[in-house]
Order: C-alpha cells, then structure tokens, then sequence
C-alpha cells in the first residue's frame, strides 16, 4: 500500500484559496479526520467528484472554514484516492491545514510526487508528465500552447505510430527469421526500407523542431547594443512596456545591464540593455563597456542598434566587427528622420535588419517577424508536436542513428538479423522517451525538477 501524502498545491502567499491535496488509499479516511461537514456526511460515504462545505479541525482546535473536493480511484489525477481541501489563501492558514493533515496521518509529499504517481499509475506517460511542468513555467502563450499540446498526448501519439510500425517490421523479420518451416511470407525489402524511411522522416522532422521549440519554451538571451545616445533604452522601455532604462541626451547613462524578460510574437527575449558601446576613459562606463562585449559572445541574439541619422563612425564599425558569427538584428532607429547611415555596409554585416522608430513605437512589427525568422519560430505552428527537453532529443537521436544502420545494412546486403538487431534497439529508445522502459535513474531526474503540491 502506497503511503498517503499530502501537499499545499497552491502558490504560499496571500490569496483568496489555498488547496492542499492528499493523495493515498487512506486519503479519504485522512481527511475525515480533519474535517466535519456541515451536514454530519462523512467523506468517505461520499461519491467521486463531490464536494462538501464544512470546517478543518486540529483535534479539538477548529481552524477554517474549507470546501473538500473528493476523487475516487482511479478518476482522478494520480489514479489513487484523492481529496483537496480548499482554504482560505495565506501562508499561516494553508500551513496551518497542512500541518492539521500530517498530524491526522498523511507524509509531506515529496517534490512531483502527485504527478510522478499519476505516471506511475498508467494516468500519463513520460512525455505528458514533463509537459506540467512545462505548462507551469511557460512564459508566454506559444510555450503554454505547445507544452498543453504534449501534455495532451500529441507526441506519444506521434511516437507511437512510429514505434508500432518498427514493432510490426521486428516482428515480421523475427517470425521469418524463426520459424523457416512455417507459411510466413518473406520480408520485402522495398516494403521494409520504406517503412524505415517513413521513421526516419517523421523522427528527423521531430529533431528539426527541437532548436526552435526550446527558444519558444526556455526563452532566448538577448544583448541590446549600440553607441550611447542612438536609442537602446528607448527601445528597451518601449519592448518591456515600462521605464526599465534611463532615456537622457547625456552619453554613457547606462552603465550597467538591465535586464527584463518581454514577450515579443511568439518568442520570450531575456532581454539585456547594456552600456553604450564606445571608447572611453571613465573607469566605471568602461567597466561596463567591456561587460557588453563579454556578453556578445555568450548570448543568443543580439540586437544591434544604430542611429539613421548620423553617419557610421569607428565605434559603429567595431561593433559590427564584434558581432562575428553571433546571430544578430541590426535595428536603425529613428527612421522618422532623414537617413545618411551607410545603410548597405550595415546590412552585408547583420543577418537581419530592421527599421524603425523606438520614440514613436513605429517599426515593432518588423523587429518581431525579424525575430521569429532567426530564431527558427516563424515557421513553428504552436500547435505542432515539439520535444520538449534534452532527454527526449537524446532518445530521438538515438532511434534516428539506429534506423540508419538499419537503412544501411538493409542497402548493403547484410543479413536481415542485423537489420532486425537495429530496429530493436530504436524501439528501446522510443520506449524510454515514452517512459515505457526508463529506469528508475531516469524518473527519478523526471520528477525531481517539479515543485512540490504537483
């Protein structure tokens, strides 16, 4: 018998419920402990999926008014016996329930114990258990949308349909291979190399995503550089949508980075402001000059910005130059005034470039697709199965590089036992993505990221 936990599930702080969930055989016994209905009911006579108003009890102290919710096995998120005591919010009642719970016979529940029961349990698999966590923590609508998608079983679907056909494929040459006296019909080779193939396809496609999808989901590391006075605070504040950043005509006000995590289309900018980029001999700007450079290296996009109306001079230049690789959006500023920047020597340098007017809000639309084409996810439907961490790539990428030597083999004349050798093994890493075949390691380092309550 699975002890019974329990857990506050909702965030501590001020709040008009707090919810505390207890899940285990004994869940409901548990909770009648702590808990007197207004009509005398006690909560294990009750249905699943039934509610009750009444008080929470510690022994004789009566607590608070609250509201249980009771689930009963296996209609409910973990699959077990489950109740949710519904508080008023706030960090001393909720604990103070909690607490009432645990004294009545129920263990703190470990961090993602709920839902690794819930996997446990046959409620979800691997995939849909990462994809709450995802949810949670989605910083956007695209990332909340893509992580509902696989939480919704869209890529165990797809990987199912993928394994299913390997398995049919497997069997079929294990079968020929086994039983020679029976009236098996013969592997065709065509048939085989195109039910690969077909694997391969739709496995790569899933691969090609994953760059794309990991920006939607974790964000990307965005450096806003530029010449003090050509505009990079004004369109800070203006993509953050507050004054994060000091707009003055005095060179070098910024100074240090600035940091704030925007929205822009589809895609979360962690953004950074930095100190304007020039040469110069005040020891504090120059500290913060040589920061931004560090960063230009180690970031994901940058956004270089330049001043339409001036001329390019050797700072403008040097900073180009510092780009190298990094990918990188040149944004002209003040495209509202007459333009003598030396336009084309900007654009062989950048790998987009973008006009607009950050003191009039003009030109945003641009700099959003611009965007979303370099990182990948103008061409991502949000609705698409995507991965969703490195573990299930890892599984990916190591069903694709069995497929081919199950594709190369096949092509190269050898025996059919090493073609069948092959496609077990991506059968085995299809399985662990899926959790299926995952060792205790691996759900283990599952759950251990999720916040505790879920």
């Amino acid at each position: 018998m699975e002890r019974c936990i329990a857990a506050v599930s909702t965030p501590l702080g001020s709040g008009g419920i707090g919810v505390i969930r207890i899940s285990g055989d004994d869940s409901v016994f548990v909770a009648d402990k702590v808990f007197r209905n207004v009509n005398g009911k006690k909560l294990c006579s009750m249905k699943g999926y039934t509610a009750a108003y009444g008080k929470i009890y510690d022994g004789d102290e009566a607590i608070d008014e609250a509201v249980a919710t009771v689930f009963i096995a296996p209609h409910s998120y973990t699959g077990e016996n489950v109740v949710e005591l519904s508080c008023h919010g706030g960090m001393y009642i909720t604990n103070r329930v909690l607490r009432a719970v645990l004294n009545a016979g129920a263990v703190l529940a470990e961090a993602g114990e709920f839902t690794k029961r819930a996997f446990l349990n046959g409620k979800i698999d691997l995939t849909e258990s990462e994809a709450v966590m995802d949810i949670i923590s989605a910083k956007g609508k695209a990332a909340a949308r893509s992580a509902l998608t696989i939480k919704e079983g869209r890529l165990r679907k797809e990987i199912d349909e993928v394994k299913q056909s390997l398995v049919e494929s497997a069997a079929h040459l294990s079968a020929w291979a086994d039983y020679p006296e029976e009236d098996i019909p013969e592997v065709s080779e065509s048939s085989l190399l195109e039910n690969i193939g077909s694997a391969i396809k739709r496995l790569d496609k899933l691969l090609k995503g994953y760059d794309a999808g990991k920006v939607i989901k974790e964000g990307v590391d965005t450096l806003i550089i530029g010449k003090p006075n050509v505009g990079k605070s004004t369109l800070m504040n203006l993509l953050s949508g507050c004054e994060k950043s000091i707009v003055t005509d005095i060179p070098g006000t910024t100074r240090d980075i600035i940091q704030e995590t925007v929205v822009l289309g589809s895609v979360t900018l962690l953004l950074s402001d930095t100190a304007g980029m020039r040469d110069t001999e005040n020891p504090i700007e120059k500290i913060g000059v040589e920061m931004a450079k560090k960063r230009v290296k180690s970031c994901g996009l940058v956004l270089a910005v330049f001043d339409a109306s001036r001329p390019l001079d050797k700072n403008d230049n040097d900073m180009l130059e510092l780009l190298g690789d990094v990918p990188s959006i040149a944004v002209i500023n003040k495209s509202d005034l007459e333009s003598v920047a030396d336009t084309k020597y900007i654009e062989s340098k950048v790998n987009k470039t973008v006009y607009v007017s950050a003191a009039k809000g003009e030109g945003i639309d641009e700099l959003t697709h611009a965007v979303e084409v370099l990182t990948g996810t103008a061409e991502l439907d949000e609705n698409s199965v995507i991965l969703s961490n490195e573990r299930q790539r890892e599984c990916v990428v190591s069903a694709l590089s069995s497929l081919n030597d199950a594709d190369e083999a096949l092509k190269a004349g050898f025996t059919l036992d090493a073609v069948t050798v092959s496609l077990e093994e991506a059968i085995q890493s299809l399985l662990e993505l899926t959790g299926e075949r995952a060792s205790e390691v691996v759900v283990h380092n599952v759950f251990s990221k999720f916040c505790v309550g879920k």
